[in-house]
C-alpha cells in the first residue's frame, strides 16, 4: 500500500476505479478516477489482479502540499498531490511582479501565498484585482497561482459561479473568477457565506448533493472598480486592490514566473510571516483595507445611505469625536435639511440591515451635539443631553 501512488486500480466501498492521465491543452495531464466496472476489469487484467487491488472505505479530501498523504486512515485522498518542489535559487521576477500586484502590501501578499501553500485549511478574505487599464497581470495572477497549486485551483466564469452545478469547484482549495461582475445581491451573498463556511453541498448534474468539508479561497479579478460586487459598509472579508498597468507589455511572463516556482516556493518556505493569525481569516480588517476597497463600498450606497454616511462623518470630524450618538428622528430631520427626501422606515433599514447597528433598548440620556450658521460661519451651539432610543456611531467606520 506504500506504493499507492503507482497502483492502477483502486476500491472504494464496492466500487472499483482506474486512474487515468487525462492530457490538457497545456501540454501536461491530470489524474482522474474512472469508475470501472468489474467485469471489465477482469476482462482486462484478468481475475487474478482483484486480490491486489487496494481497498478503501470512503474517499476524503485532505488538502495538503509539502506532507501530502494519498491515504487517510481507511479512505483515499482525492486533493491532488502538490507537482512541484522548493528548489534553492533565486526568484527576482516573481518578487518584481509581485511587488505590482501588492504594492505596498507586499508583506501581506507573501503572507497570503505562502498561508496558501502551508495552511490549506485557514480562512482568507476574498482577494479581489481591479482596473479599468489594460496590461496589469491580473489574469497573469490568476494563471501563475494556477501554475502553483494545479488541479487543486479552477478559473470560473460569472456562469460558471452562478450555476446550481458546482461539483467542478467545490472541492477545489483555489476558485478563481476572471472578468468578474456579480452585482446581484445574492452573488455577493454566496461568496460572503462562501468565503467562511466549513463545509459545502457539492452537486453535479443528474446526481444527488453531497455534502462535504469546503476549504476554497475566492480570487476576483475585474475591469470595473467600482460595482463588480455588492460590499456593505461593515463587510471585512474583501481584501481589494486596484492594479496599475505593468511598465512593459512581455508575452513572456507568465512562462518566466513558472521557472522561477521552485525558488519560489523554497523562498515562501524560509521565508517568516510578518503577520500574525489575529481574525478568523488571518488578517485584520485594518491590514487589508484599502482605498479601492472604500470606493466599492461607496459605489454600492443609495443616495440617502451616501448622505447619512456624509453627514455622520461631518459630524464626527466638525465636533472632533470618537463617536456620536442620533436617534432615527434626528438623523431623519438632518437628512431632510440637505434636500434628501427619506422615510424613518428606510433609515432604520439601512442602519440595522447594511450597517448592523441597533439602538439601545430602553430609552436613555445621551450628547446631543448642535450648530448653526451665524453670521455665514458655521458655528457650535454647545450640547444638549436628550432622551431616547439612540444609534452609536464610531468615527472608524465613516472616518479613515
Amino acid at each position: 500500500m506504500s506504493n499507492i501512488n503507482k497502483i492502477l486500480y483502486i476500491r472504494v466501498g464496492v466500487n472499483y476505479y482506474k486512474k487515468i492521465n487525462q492530457p490538457l491543452a497545456s501540454g501536461d495531464s491530470l489524474v482522474k478516477l474512472a469508475y470501472w466496472n468489474i467485469s471489465t476489469l477482469k476482462q482486462d487484467e484478468g481475475v487474478n489482479i482483484l486480490p491486489s487491488v487496494p481497498k478503501f472505505d470512503s474517499f476524503c479530501i485532505i488538502p495538503s502540499h509539502l506532507d501530502f498523504k494519498q491515504e487517510v486512515g481507511n479512505s483515499y485522498n482525492t486533493y491532488q498531490p502538490f507537482e512541484h518542489k522548493a528548489i534553492k535559487g533565486s526568484c527576482p521576477k516573481t518578487i518584481k511582479f509581485l511587488e505590482h500586484i501588492f504594492g505596498e502590501q507586499i508583506e501581506i501578499g507573501l503572507d497570503y501565498i505562502k498561508l496558501l501553500l502551508e495552511k490549506p485549511t485557514q480562512i482568507l478574505p476574498v482577494l479581489c484585482l481591479v482596473s479599468e487599464s489594460r496590461n496589469t497581470g491580473k489574469t497573469t495572477f490568476l494563471n501563475f497561482i494556477k501554475v502553483i497549486f494545479g488541479a487543486n485551483m479552477t478559473i470560473n466564469t460569472n456562469e460558471d459561479f452562478r450555476s446550481q452545478f458546482n461539483s467542478d469547484w467545490a472541492t477545489k482549495l483555489i476558485i478563481g473568477v476572471d472578468e468578474v461582475l456579480l452585482d446581484k445581491i445574492e452573488d455577493s451573498e454566496r461568496i460572503k457565506n462562501l468565503s467562511t463556511a466549513k463545509t459545502q453541498k457539492a452537486e453535479a448534474k443528474g446526481k444527488d448533493k453531497v455534502e462535504g468539508d469546503f476549504f476554497g479561497k475566492f480570487i476576483l479579478c475585474s475591469n470595473n472598480e467600482d460595482n463588480f460586487i455588492k460590499i456593505d459598509i461593515n463587510e471585512i472579508r474583501y481584501w481589494i486592490r486596484k492594479i496599475n498597468s505593468l511598465e512593459n507589455d512581455n508575452t513572456n511572463l507568465l512562462d518566466e514566473l513558472t521557472k522561477e516556482v521552485p525558488a519560489f516556493l523554497y523562498y515562501l518556505i524560509k521565508r517568516k510571516y510578518s503577520t500574525e493569525c489575529k481574525t478568523r481569516m488571518w488578517f485584520t480588517p485594518d491590514q487589508i483595507f484599502t482605498d479601492a476597497l472604500k470606493k466599492v463600498k461607496e459605489s454600492n450606497k443609495t443616495t440617502i445611505e451616501k448622505e447619512l454616511s456624509e453627514i455622520i462623518s461631518e459630524e464626527i470630524a466638525k465636533f472632533e469625536l470618537n463617536e456620536i450618538c442620533f436617534t432615527n428622528q434626528e438623523l431623519l430631520a438632518l437628512i431632510k435639511d440637505s434636500g434628501v427626501r427619506a422615510s424613518r422606515s428606510q433609515i432604520t433599514y439601512i442602519l440595522r440591515n447594511k450597517w448592523a447597528l441597533l439602538p439601545i433598548e430602553n430609552p436613555s440620556s445621551y450628547i446631543n451635539y448642535s450648530y448653526k450658521y451665524i453670521d455665514g460661519k458655521n458655528q457650535s451651539t454647545g450640547e444638549e443631553i436628550r432622551k431616547g432610543r439612540y444609534y452609536t456611531f464610531k468615527k472608524e467606520m465613516f472616518i479613515k
